[in-house]
């Protein structure tokens, strides 16, 4: 990060390799009179201010817990549900297709044995004879075949009807309880929607009053940190967002809010004690 040295009221000098965020000076441009001190902690202020009002909303969602989650699992688990249950009906119904197919083989079968025994009654010599004997034989065995078919295909038809018995439970099942926690999640939603709609309205009214190098810097921290503090103040020596020590010279720094910093180890933007204590929201 870079270190801005006062050149002017519109020149900045950036000094590279400082762990802080330059801070410019369009402010003391616009009252020709606030001191660097006065500016930085105006920006301090109004950054940890917006980063209370924000903190509450994730507060009021974090009381929601992971039931969105859960919800969501549910329907991605009903969804694959009624996609398995889909293809199993799918695959009863092209079996169920086969046994008539294999059904009518074993018709047109029977009806060829009886025309072929009814034409040996009146062959001329052995040949025809053993001809037709040769095709009866041949019909038989398509008829023991297809009826072993019929019945591999009845015994995969029990299986699949078992399995989707069991999924169609199961999907019902999954259904109430997606109910039960679309209910639950809808209750909360309700008791914290206005609440939280007022605060987005702060939030967004807030940002309003920081620049916009500042704001984005803000909202990227916001975004990588695990509990979503982006501004955070020293407490007891020790950064307030990742508790590794900050050293004296570097406290003096914050506290004189000469330059915003930031801390060298998780990026979050420091404030001095004496800032918090003045905010209200």
């Amino acid at each position: 990060m870079a270190k801005v040295k006062e050149t002017s009221k519109k020149q900045e000098e950036i000094v590279p390799n400082e762990p802080e965020i330059v801070t410019t000076k369009s402010a003391m441009d616009k009252t020709g009179e606030d001191s660097v001190e006065t500016v930085v902690r105006k920006k301090l202020t109004s950054l940890y201010t917006l980063q209370l009002i924000d903190a509450q909303v994730d507060k009021i969602r974090n009381i929601r817990g992971e039931l969105p989650l859960e919800v969501q699992d549910l329907e991605d688990e009903i969804a694959g549900l009624e996609t398995r249950i889909a293809k199993f009906n799918q695959e009863i119904a092209e079996l169920n297709m086969e046994i008539t197919n294999k059904q009518n083989s074993i018709k047109e079968s029977k009806e060829l044995v009886i025309k072929y025994e009814a034409q040996q009654m009146n062959v001329r010599n052995n040949r025809e004879y053993d001809s037709l004997s040769k095709e009866i034989e041949y019909q038989s065995l398509e008829m023991q075949l297809a009826e072993k078919k019929i019945k591999e295909f009845e015994v995969t038809i029990q299986t699949k009807n078992e399995v989707l018995a069991i999924s169609d439970q199961e999907l019902e099942e999954r259904r109430k309880d997606l109910e039960v926690k679309n209910s639950e999640l809808k209750d909360i939603v309700e008791e914290t929607r206005k609440e939280e709609e007022h605060l987005k309205e702060k939030s967004a009214l807030q940002e309003v009053n920081i620049d916009e190098r500042l704001l984005s810097a803000y909202k990227r921290i916001r975004e990588n940190a695990r509990n979503g503090l982006a501004v955070v103040p020293v407490e007891r020596d020790a950064c307030g967002g990742c508790f590794n020590k900050i050293p004296p010279q570097r406290q003096l720094d914050i506290r004189l809010n000469k330059k915003i910093i930031v801390c060298e180890y998780c990026g979050r933007i420091l404030v001095d004690g004496e800032i918090i204590e003045d905010i209200t929201i």
